[in-house]
């Protein structure tokens, strides 16, 4: 299902990242809160997998 940003469901001030543009063509980004990196990774079904 692809979802409008434009939608008016969606909170205006919560913004809005394409998937595509922080995994890269790698289909994975580390991201850091505080002391810990969690790892976003794409599966082949194209879900989205948040680990630490």
């Amino acid at each position: 299902m692809t979802r409008d940003p434009n939608d008016a469901r969606l909170t205006p001030d919560i913004p809005v990242h394409a998937a595509e543009d922080i995994l890269g063509d790698l289909g994975m980004a580390r991201i850091m809160l505080d002391d810990r990196v969690y790892t976003l990774r794409l599966t082949r079904a194209r879900k989205l997998i948040l680990t630490k």
